[in-house]
This record gives structure tokens, sequence and C-alpha cells, in this order.
């Protein structure tokens, strides 16, 4: 860990361990599975659903500024408190909550992933409960939300056309071919067409990550991307369906190889498959 531009930003199964009762610590899993926080999480952490409290289904967008104060608010986050993100799957929605947190103005010295997240922390056969934590209601206020690290439809669009960013296509093989509409084994939803956006290069995101859920060497998540023409001298907009696997890439690319301008595209696949003229293409040329 100690290459990674910013090995601060994910902390070990036994520093989780040796802060359960840190009060200026909070754990906050969120999992693909919204019921897997019922069935056992880490001692003291509170349970996210990314549906209910981090996406306005309605607008299909992320949650306001107010919407995330009161989430922060209720779960006893302060301005000033660490946050410990985890989840299953790798920490796919983690690090969407990750990337939530910093468009609202979360100090990110006080925001970290836990490398392996749930599966490592049951592998390893540490403590799990079924009580749901209740902690004082804080006063959370966010910042103005910070666009920087996202991009929108018509900013894709624009890259197309000028090539002035990266696209990377986060998504797996057979998704980014057009043989599939969302990850092997999960319901297809909502995209009607498959393919990807042009000029789009497919480096699925679990290849940044070992057997037991930690992330790769920096040496070697270097390698995966400089050999798909990925590099920091330029502009990277990642996207996978939905935007939860493409803000782990986003991470990825940000604070462990320590690129300099790295969005996500949080329309994802879902919004441009669905749009009409919007540019697609089938196979696996980018």
């Amino acid at each position: 860990m100690a290459n990674y531009a910013r090995p601060d930003v994910l902390v070990s199964t036994q520093w989780a361990l040796e802060h359960l009762n840190d009060p200026n610590v909070r754990f906050v899993e969120v999992d693909v599975d919204t019921s897997a926080y019922e069935e056992g999480h880490i001692p003291g952490a509170v349970g996210w659903n990314w549906q209910k409290d981090l996406c306005d289904m309605t607008r299909r967008d992320i949650v306001s500024k107010e919407a995330f104060e009161e989430l922060c608010s209720r779960s006893g986050i302060s301005n000033d408190t660490t946050v410990v993100l985890y989840g299953d799957n790798n920490n796919w929605f983690a690090a969407w909550a990750f990337w939530q947190f910093r468009i609202y103005g979360h100090d990110e010295d006080k925001l970290k992933l836990l490398n392996g997240g749930r599966k490592k922390w049951i592998e390893e056969g540490l403590p799990l409960t079924k009580e749901v934590p209740q902690y004082p209601r804080t006063n959370y206020k966010a910042k103005d939300p910070d666009f920087s690290i996202r991009a929108f439809f018509d900013e894709v669009v624009k890259v197309i056309q000028t090539g002035e960013a990266k696209l990377v296509d986060v998504r797996s093989p057979q998704e980014y071919v057009g043989e599939l509409l969302a990850p092997p084994g999960l319901p297809e939803g909502v995209p009607v067409r498959g393919g990807h956006i042009p000029g789009a290069v497919n480096i699925p995101w679990s290849q940044t990550v070992n057997e037991d859920g930690t992330f790769k060497s920096y040496e070697e998540l270097r390698q995966l991307y400089e050999s798909k023409g990925i590099t920091p001298d330029k502009p990277v907009i990642a996207y996978c369906r939905i935007g939860e696997r493409s803000s782990h890439t986003w991470f990825v690319l940000k604070y462990l190889l320590g690129f300099p301008v790295v969005k996500n595209y949080d329309g994802s696949w879902t919004e441009w498959a669905n749009r009409v003229g919007a540019p697609a293409k089938v196979g696996s040329e980018p």
C-alpha cells in the first residue's frame, strides 16, 4: 500500500478492528445486496441502502445536498468524523458513497475504504453483529456539490468528438461487446440496447483487485491501465451501467494511481443506451 499515491485512503482489517470503539470513527456499510447488513455487519457500523439513501429514484440521480446532510446527521456523522466505508462485491457501492462524500465536500483526509471490504472481514473470521447502533444526531453540513469529479452526457458526447479525454468502460467484457445488458448473474434492468460508447476501452473493474478483495499493487495497476493507453497525462472518464463500478475505478485512478483529472460518468450505460440518437458500438473494438 505504501506506493499508492494516497495510501492513507485505505485501512486494513486490523486497523478497523483496533478502531471499532473510536468515537471519532464511523463505519458505514453499503452493499449491492441490500439485505447483507441485516445478516451481520461490523460492530458499530451503520447500514446505508444504496437505493433509498444514496439515490433519488424519482430523478435517477444522486441524493440532494439536503438529503445527504440528513443521512449523515441521523447516522451520527459530523463534518470532522473519519468515515470508513465498506461493502460487498469488493466495495462497489462503498466507492460510490466515497465519491458522493467528495462531491459534497467531506474532507478527503477523513474518508477511507476498508481494503478488502466485507469479504475480507468475514473470511478472516472477524466479529459480526446484527445489532443496529443508535448514535446521537449531529448537524452535518455539506458543501455545494463539486461536479469536477462527475461527468455528464453532453461532456461525454464532446469527448467522442474531440478526443480530449479517455473513456474507460469498466463493465464485464460481455457487457462491453453487447452480449449482456447487466453484470453476469444480475437482473438486466433498464438499458434497452447493448454495446459501448464509441472510443471507450474496456478495463473491467475486477482486474484491479486480488482474490481476497484487496487492491492490487501500484505497479500492477499502473501496468494494467498503461497497457490500454490510459495514462495520467490525459483526463479520464469512467463509466459502467449505473455508476457504482465506475466509482470503484475512479477511486483506483485518482487515489491509488494519482491521476490528476478523473471523472465518474454515473449516468453510464443506462443513460447512454436509452438516449435516442446516442452513438454506440457493438463488439470488441473501441
